[in-house]
């Protein structure tokens, strides 16, 4: 890669070459394996994903994990999958891809063990004993003997095989995330066997260098050899730990694999949310490895800061800068670091809004990145955007997270936007949200957008302008769009409570509008959780801050279950035990009046009476869509006055994410000037669009 004049010389560091085995990496940014929700299932999504980050200067894109044999397959997840020969011509496609833009393709082989059930292959999974699944499904695995060791050995060798044939560059043997039987073999707490494959770590690790041993016969030719291994499992002394075992393992296999790709396990403790650690956290348990082997190191812990980047290897921690999440809101990062841009960097707010496709079963979202999961069937470039044909006049009413993004990207295309907010601060519910514990990172989904916005001359910003119906005919625009978001419900509507609850005026009930204005509700504090995400339980956390003794209620079984999808729920519900609140699940709100709610259960309907001073209720929100619906029923005027349509957008039309809000705000930009069939489908589909998918 040519030497760009606008890039500070302190980052040229990170554009060396990378020789890793028989391959080079034009620079030090590697993407990293990453699950994206595509897998098998969606191969066109999943190529020109790979595809985009590779043209955004990632020199090394890494495909998910890709199960290897039909008897380790982890349905419903979209992983991938080289069972055989047939899986090759979809590996070709992203390989394709990735290579147009010169980076390496890696590809993270798997065989999964008693992590999954089997459930569309319906073979009982293998592991070192009999033992019940990791899912709640009732199974158990089978005890593998020494001829189950070598079939499983036979299969990754052919799945090699395979994936030099589709052209992979890079070949993993994969023992980390406690999602495979290499790293349960490790692990003594999953082996207790008496054979060569149990006892010593000697013999725990025995089946981890066969693998990386046999791939090195078979593809190491032409083919770089990478292991993937968890270093640290942070359960201390029953756990692989860095101290010791951990250490020890990569001490035995130092100069085996061609590279080492190296983190913290399981998934949710290497893939943390920026609510419960920082940018490099994993630092203090992976920085020993670079000392024991002289093959190239890579390493994640969410950098975004090319600073960070440059003392990782500055200091000998890391030869490369592994990436998921910073590749997926920004898979131009690279490039733009390249190229001198440093404020054009969408930073990673380490939501997982990302994970959330993985655990769903749907294509990858982000939060910062509206194009993520788009590249292929809505035909969404994360940089580029159709120009607009004329210069036309857009109003924006409403700066929050959905109009600042309409706002950004229509100015891209070159319209002449107005974007009107009725606060002096701008962000809406990501500025608000973003003073509360812990979410710091979400006024990144604001700056970024201001900051581009800044650049724009063609786009102007209008604060504490408060438009009404008047207003807007003045103003005169040719397209209009409304985003006054939402606000939330006071009387306990939800999925518990369709119909909400009568509430009296004079008990002290509290809404999350009223915290994030500065209330301080007198405790003991019942917090009604019908709405299942992050909001009630962050605001649990800021209750406790200030010494308030809380309650926690919700109508589910489980506390907070959307958040089991962001990897942060065991988090959650550890912090509200540790801080002393009453937590109590399958309980719904009945009534609240004089300092004593009632409660339900949730099952059987049976009440009881529960001491409360004041109740916080986090339930369904309410689309503050008055001027929408005032202007639908002004169509008349509005025509008299040119304004040519009319589109409500995000939170105020249906409340939801942030990465919901931002999505919607970019869809009617990119839309804009199109004429849009409500009846048709509005993007590709795999295996109907044939010709689309070559």
């Amino acid at each position: 890669m040519p030497l760009d004049s606008r890039r500070d010389p302190r980052y040229d560091i990170l554009f060396e070459p990378v020789q890793i085995g028989p391959v080079t990496a034009r620079n030090r940014f590697y993407q990293v394996p990453h699950c994206n929700g595509m897998g098998h299932r969606y191969p066109a999504t999943l190529a020109e994903m790979r595809g985009v980050k590779a043209e955004g200067g990632w020199a090394v894109v890494a495909t998910e994990e890709v199960e290897i044999h039909h008897s380790s397959e982890i349905s419903p997840f979209n992983e991938g999958r080289l069972w055989d020969e047939n899986d090759i011509p979809y590996h070709a496609r992203v390989v394709e891809k990735i290579h147009q833009h010169g980076s390496l393709a890696a590809i993270e082989l798997v065989f999964q063990g008693h992590t999954t059930p089997n459930r569309y292959s319906r073979v009982p999974p293998l592991s070192a004993h009999s033992r019940p699944v990791e899912t709640e499904d009732p199974l158990q695995s089978r005890a593998m003997d020494k001829e189950d060791f070598k079939a499983v050995r036979r299969w990754h060798r052919q799945a090699a095989l395979n994936a030099k044939r589709a052209g992979y560059d890079i070949v993993y043997a994969y023992a980390g995330h406690n999602l495979c039987l290499a790293q349960h073999l490790i692990a003594k707490r999953y082996n207790q066997r008496g054979d060569e494959y149990g006892g010593s770590l000697e013999n725990r690790v025995r089946f981890f260098r066969e693998l990386i041993e046999d791939t090195k016969e078979a593809v190491g030719d032409r083919c770089a050899v990478a292991v993937r291994f968890a270093v640290d499992e942070l359960m201390g002394p029953e756990g692989i730990a860095s101290d010791s075992e951990g250490r020890e393992v990569v001490e035995m296999l130092a100069e085996l694999p061609d590279l080492w790709d190296v983190n913290v396990s399981d998934w949710a403790n290497d893939s943390v949310t920026a609510r419960f650690a920082d940018e490099g956290y994993q630092e203090p348990h992976i920085a020993f490895v670079k000392s024991l082997t002289s093959k190239p190191v890579v390493g994640v812990g969410r950098y975004t800061s090319p600073d960070a980047m440059v003392s990782l290897v500055k200091r000998g921690v890391l030869d490369m800068i592994g990436a998921a999440r910073p590749s997926i809101a920004d898979p131009f990062l690279p490039k733009k670091i390249e190229e001198g841009r440093l404020d054009d960097i969408r930073e990673c707010i380490g939501c997982n809004i990302c994970v959330t496709g993985d655990y769903t079963g749907v294509p990858i979202r982000c939060t910062q990145n509206p194009t993520m999961g788009e590249e292929w069937r809505r035909r969404w470039h994360p940089e580029r955007i159709e120009a607009a044909g004329d210069a036309e006049s857009v109003l924006i009413v409403g700066a929050g997270p959905a109009g600042l993004e309409a706002a950004r990207a229509l100015g891209q295309r070159g319209y002449q936007v107005m974007l009107a907010e009725a606060s002096r601060e701008l962000g809406g519910r990501v500025t608000r949200e973003s003073r509360l514990p812990g979410m710091s990172t979400y006024a990144r989904v604001r700056d970024w957008r201001q900051g581009q916005i800044d650049k724009m001359t063609n786009v102007e910003i209008f604060r504490e302008s408060r438009m009404g119906l008047e207003e807007i005919l003045e103003v005169a625009p040719d397209h209009l769009a409304i985003a006054t978001g939402c606000s939330w419900r006071r009387d306990a509507m939800g999925r518990a409570n369709p119909a909400g609850i009568s509430l009296p005026d004079s008990a002290a009930i509290f809404t999350p509008d009223d915290i994030m204005d500065g209330a301080e509700p007198e405790g003991p504090v019942l917090i009604f959780d019908d709405d299942l995400y992050y909001m009630a339980n962050v605001l649990a956390d800021l209750l406790i801050s200030r010494g308030t003794k809380v309650i926690y209620v919700t109508p589910d079984s489980r506390v907070a279950p959307f958040t089991a999808n962001t990897m942060e729920q065991h988090r959650i519900v550890a912090r509200l035990i540790e801080s002393d609140a009453l937590v109590k699940t399958g309980k719904n709100l009945a009534a609240f009046e004089a300092g004593k709610a009632r409660l339900a259960c949730a099952f059987t309907g049976r009440e009881e009476e529960i001491e409360a001073a004041s109740l916080l209720v986090v339930a369904a929100r309410l689309p503050d869509d008055a001027l929408l619906r005032q202007l639908k029923g002004a169509q008349g005027r509005l025509k008299e006055a040119s304004i040519r349509t009319l589109r409500g957008l995000g939170d105020c039309l249906a409340p939801s994410t942030v990465a919901a809000a931002v999505y919607d705000g970019h869809r009617f930009a990119r839309e804009l000037g199109q004429e849009i069939d409500p009846d048709a489908t509005p993007f590709l589909r795999e295996g109907t669009a044939l010709k689309e998918q070559g």
